[in-house]
């Protein structure tokens, strides 16, 4: 066994005991308001700031937390008895924590911008690494210099990307939030199998000066290769040759013999590598949509941003560590106050796809039920991660928040300075106001008092105020995270979100459970098949469910034009309405006149269940 596996159930840790009895004791009488103003030197104990070589500070803030010291030592204590420094260790080492595939877990690799070398396998992986970065560049800079030409001799102005998951998401979610900086071509991004999303990009673009980048690391992910399929035979229809292809479609892939099939020159094909997980693929050639959009310069920024967090991550003590603690804090609240979900909240137009992002890496990541050994557990594990930009959320959900009956942990995320200083800076003044505001109400809250005298004020006197007091009063005390950067930069962007990667990270060590692989989606994959070829005929299928059997009956008859069907067993008819009685007899008469209850007769009550209502789950499926 490694020495970074685990030897101990979780709930019988002794680290975990120790936190289960105080928080049974103690947790009620945890109140962040209170602790917050009488208390002036918590904000000093419980934040720490990380400065970065050029581009500022990021602060975190974690003292409006349900948390006091005793509680953060207990927590700390849990971090190195579940042998999470062992477990960052053996990643970085390339040893292969991802146990279900066999695979080392080497993303971190792709954003080791020095000199070291980082073996798995015998191989040092850097060398093909630097190979690819470098054919990036080369091809990135032909684009945006406008040697790289359409098959009319026209300059590459749009690039669509066609991916999902990890191969969109994160690139997507990059290129917005780093719009500001772009230089290069506009991209579009275009996932869904949906017809609609890929006819609603192609409308806005012009196929002498579009390139497509298949992103599919097998080159047979279903979603993906359709759309890619179709974009082709769109731009055939315009370019006619298909020579045209070559200078028009790009391929970032494994399967080389796939990709030829294709149409794709072999130059044009981008590798990366099956210890890349999909969800962390933004910093392979995935990233080559990101590259094309604001320049290599930038992206290797957005690298090193994300490197800066790695080495902090790596050698940063367990108690100022920021991905340590976030993912310590989430533990708290996930294990102990049984919370559901956390919300992401950037005070930033450009991150508004942030909380999409961190969903699928958080939910994909930590979605599991069963410990490496292959136990069940028996405690909660990955939560649901949601979320939206400030001020929007605000007027959509923040409700919930402060007067709601659920426990909603919040990540606030703010950059000090604005790329857009609209009316010399005004709109982020206020937007800033908005973030420290939220902030501070979710921990302070509004007290009956205050209540009172705000309706007194405005003129409510006697029972208006008494009535309308309970419902204008929330009691705080909501626990929330402040994440501030100086500015929003591609280094501080692949800071946050390098930090968001090894907080997840943390957390499945805690729960033993392995947050790289994701075998949850695969079965619905091979159904799609099965169902995708039952709807191409008219004929009853009766293959599945009840339910779904239903469903597929009832598009069949609208996609084929198919007759009703009557009802197996119609209802019986309505009785007659009974007729108004224009002087209904008193209440005395009509009990007199009731017929008494009957007693149950217990011999026409089965002594037995029937066995086949009997069988457990397991023993009535085929």
């Amino acid at each position: 066994m490694a020495g970074w596996e685990q030897t101990t159930w979780l709930t019988e840790d002794p680290a975990w005991r120790k936190l289960q009895a105080y928080y049974n004791e103690y947790a009620a009488s945890i109140n962040v308001k209170h602790m917050l103003l009488h208390d002036p030197q918590r904000f000093e104990r419980f934040h720490f700031v990380l400065q970065s070589p050029k581009d500022g500070d990021i602060m975190l803030d974690y003292s409006k937390n349900k948390i006091n010291d005793h509680v953060m030592e207990l927590l700390f204590d849990l971090a190195r008895s579940r042998k999470v420094e062992q477990n960052r260790d053996a990643m970085f080492n390339g040893e292969k924590i991802n146990t279900t595939e066999g695979r080392a877990v080497l993303h971190t690799a792709l954003r080791n911008m020095g000199k070291d070398s980082i073996w798995t396998d015998g191989k040092d992986v850097m060398p093909p690494i630097r190979d690819v970065q470098k054919q990036m560049r080369n091809f990135t800079k032909a684009v945006i210099d406008g040697k790289w030409k359409g098959y009319t001799g026209k300059k590459i102005a749009d690039v669509i990307n066609l991916g999902i998951g990890g191969s969109d998401l994160g690139p997507y979610m990059v290129t917005e939030a780093l719009n500001n900086v772009q230089i290069g071509p506009d991209v579009h991004f275009v996932s869904n199998i949906d017809g609609t999303h890929l006819a609603n990009v192609l409308r806005k673009v012009n196929p002498e000066t579009t390139l497509f980048i298949i992103a599919s690391k097998t080159f047979t992910t279903q979603e993906t290769i359709t759309n890619a399929i179709s974009a082709r035979e769109w731009f055939l229809e315009h370019a006619k040759f298909e020579s045209a292809i070559a200078k028009h479609f790009v391929a970032v892939s494994t399967n080389l013999e796939a990709v030829k099939k294709f149409g794709i020159d072999e130059e044009n094909m981008f590798v990366f590598w099956d210890w890349v997980g999909g969800r962390y693929s933004l910093w392979s050639a995935i990233g080559l949509s990101i590259a094309l959009h604001i320049g290599m310069d930038n992206y290797e920024k957005l690298l090193q941003g994300a490197q800066f967090m790695d080495h902090h991550f790596k050698t940063a003590p367990v108690e100022e560590n920021f991905p340590i603690i976030l993912a310590l804090i989430g533990i708290w609240y996930i294990n102990f106050y049984n919370t559901e979900s956390y919300a992401i909240l950037p005070y930033d137009q450009g991150l508004h796809k942030l909380p999409a992002y961190i969903q699928q890496l958080d939910m994909e990541s930590n979605g599991k039920s069963v410990t490496k050994s292959g136990k069940r557990v028996n405690y909660q594990t990955g939560p649901i991660a949601w979320g939206e930009p400030g001020t929007r959320a605000q007027h959509a959900f923040y409700q919930m928040f402060h007067q709601g009956t659920r426990l909603v942990p919040c990540d606030f995320i703010l950059p000090i300075q604005s790329y857009e200083p609209v009316r010399k800076g005004l709109h982020h003044e206020i937007l800033m106001s908005h973030f420290l505001a939220q902030s501070e109400v979710l921990m302070r809250g509004k007290s009956v008092e205050r209540s009172r005298a705000e309706l007194e004020k405005a003129g409510f006197i006697g029972d208006l105020v008494t009535r309308a007091v309970a419902f204008r009063s929330f009691i705080g005390s909501k626990p929330n995270n402040t994440i501030v950067i100086t500015k929003l930069t591609p280094f501080m962007l692949g800071a946050i979100l390098a930090m968001y990667e090894h907080k997840i990270f943390v957390q499945g060590i805690i729960w033993d459970i392995n947050s790289f692989d994701q075998w949850g989606v695969e079965l619905g994959k091979q159904l799609a098949k099965v169902i995708e070829s039952e709807l191409q005929t008219p004929e009853t299928v009766s293959s599945h469910d009840s339910s779904t059997n239903g469903i597929l009956a009832f598009i069949k008859r609208h996609k084929f034009h198919l007759p009703s069907k009557p009802e197996v067993n119609p209802p019986p008819p309505l009785p007659p309405r009974p007729q108004v009685n224009p002087s209904p007899k008193p209440l005395s008469t009509i009990i007199q006149n009731m017929h008494p209850i009957t007693e149950v007769n217990e011999k026409s009550v089965p002594e037995t269940i029937p066995e086949e209502v009997n069988k457990s789950p397991q023993e009535s499926e085929e």
